[in-house]
């Protein structure tokens, strides 16, 4: 266990945090928040040409929603990709 100055026992992950600044949240979340809306939006415009076991069901939990989350993801590492090109 590893000891911090005043001698009491101090967790390894606590030990190497960083603050983070307010404007990196804020650019995760707006980039979190761009994946979710061109994500749907994609998967909406594609919808009617997937097979029916990917189209998704309001209220329920189906493969559909999987798909749907698979778009986010993939818009998610676009963005991401993006700006590390920058």
């Amino acid at each position: 266990m590893v000891t911090g100055e005043n001698g009491k026992p101090v967790n390894r992950q606590q030990k190497k945090r960083n603050p983070v600044s307010k404007p990196t949240v804020l650019g995760n979340f707006l980039q979190a928040l761009a994946a979710v809306v061109l994500g749907n939006v994609v998967y909406f415009l594609l919808e009617s040409s997937l097979p029916p076991i990917a189209r998704h069901h309001p209220f329920r939990i189906d493969v559909g929603m999987l798909v749907d989350f698979w778009f986010c993801l993939v818009a998610f590492g676009l963005i991401r990709t993006a700006r590390k090109w920058r």
